[in-house]
């Protein structure tokens, strides 16, 4: 097959896909009851596991294709309805189920080194190699202390970006080397006994995101009532945490980390017990400048979602300034927007979508495109219908009809 014509099987494939997703796009992420949540989302994975899902270009066999940058993990559903690791190439069609566990997997991450899973299921945490295989238990929390499940269970592993170690939550901050087995507590939690085998957090510590130098970690701080974050270094052993008159700086959206490991930039898009804006923390300080306020002054408000500054300098996000007519907006009518890194200068609207059913979005490397998770109903409110959203004129390009927690390996 010559260029030309294979210029023009990739287009009418596109084109083929876009026609069948034919979907409406939307924006937020919020919570819902416990109860409810797990009843919708019961009833609506039931319907959308079993699609096949519209997976972008066929690879001719001697020319694959690469639709992704690397291949994508995501938590999918297994036929039990149990939340399983899965991770797809970058031909965008091969998928494979990496785990099976008799329970759901809770949470995971991904080796940046060789694309290994590290994840947690019935209190243990577990490791794998990337095809699924080498499955063994690097730590075994026990049973949880219904009263007190801060005290031993496991959660939130993270790689380092060297792939040499893993940073988790139980009792407090661990690390776990792979090379020695061994795993040290270096922030413990914090707690008040109350009597009666009742103990109250003063404050909890569990890893978020690791630089992309492997000098420093964002770390999750949770109390009684609310949440912050800081920012430990581990070589120094040192926290820095974070200055900011606004709690939903430190408390809530989704960090980004820049490439230079120098700043993080935050995105808080509700209104309710927090403000919604935009914030880039210093990593040195922990100092918060503030670049988009909730509240614009004129009766308006700022509301941005998911951050990122691209490798060409400028800061892509979800974001709209609107009227809203409740108090509390969990699903505002964002559009993707491009801006200077100070969210404000030469900020252009991409595309006319509005993304009102977004629950996740993670961003290609290069910023050509962002994958977005969308709802399939209003009141699910935890993944959905993956689909690549290019940042150009490029129709949308269906991916899984069901994914949470996406992440890119290597």
């Amino acid at each position: 097959m010559n260029q030309k014509s294979r210029l023009l099987s990739v287009f009418l494939a596109l084109a083929l896909a876009a026609l069948a997703c034919n979907s409406p796009l939307g924006g937020g992420e919020a919570t819902s009851p416990p109860d409810q949540l797990a009843t919708i989302v019961a009833a609506t994975l039931e319907a959308v596991t079993t699609a096949t899902p519209t997976s972008g270009i066929t690879p001719e066999p001697d020319e694959p294709a690469a639709l992704l940058p690397h291949s994508l993990y995501y938590l999918g559903n297994d036929n039990a309805n149990l939340s399983q690791v899965f991770r797809m190439e970058r031909d965008g069609v091969t998928t494979r189920q990496l785990t099976f566990e008799p329970g759901p997997v809770d949470s995971y991450d991904v080796s940046p080194l060789d694309g290994s899973v590290v994840y947690v299921a019935n209190n243990q945490m577990i490791l794998i190699q990337a095809d699924g295989s080498g499955r063994r238990v690097l730590v075994d929390g026990g049973a949880v202390d219904e009263n007190n499940p801060f005290l031993t269970s496991i959660n939130s592993p993270v790689f380092s970006p060297d792939g040499q170690s893993i940073a988790y939550g139980r009792g407090g901050l661990n690390f776990y080397s792979l090379e020695t087995g061994v795993s040290n507590l270096v922030l413990e939690n914090q707690w008040d006994d109350a009597g009666g085998g009742l103990l109250i957090p003063r404050e909890l510590y569990w890893p978020e995101k690791y630089s992309p130098d492997g000098q420093k970690l964002l770390i999750s701080l949770g109390y009684y009532e609310g949440s912050s974050s800081a920012i430990y270094y581990p070589n120094g052993n040192t926290l820095v945490r974070l200055n900011s008159v606004d709690p939903a700086t430190i408390c809530c959206g989704e960090p980004t980390w820049t490439a230079d490991s120098a700043a993080l930039y935050s995105a808080y898009p509700y209104m309710g017990m927090f403000v919604a804006g935009m914030w880039r923390v210093d990593a040195s300080s922990g100092n918060v400048t503030t670049l988009l306020p909730g509240e614009a002054g004129d009766g308006t408000y700022n509301i941005p979602s998911d951050a990122y500054l691209a490798p060409d300098g400028q800061l892509y996000y979800f974001f709209v300034n609107f009227r809203p007519e409740e108090e509390f907006v969990q699903r505002a009518p964002m559009q993707l927007v491009r801006s200077a890194p100070d969210g404000v200068t030469g900020r252009t609207i991409l595309r006319p979508d509005t993304f009102e059913l977004m629950n996740e979005a993670l961003w290609a490397p290069d910023a050509s495109f962002v994958l977005v998770a969308f709802a399939p109903i209003t009141d699910v409110y935890i993944g959905g219908r993956v689909e690549i959203v290019y940042t150009d004129s490029r129709p949308n390009v269906v991916l899984i009809p069901y994914a949470q927690r996406l992440k890119w390996g290597p």
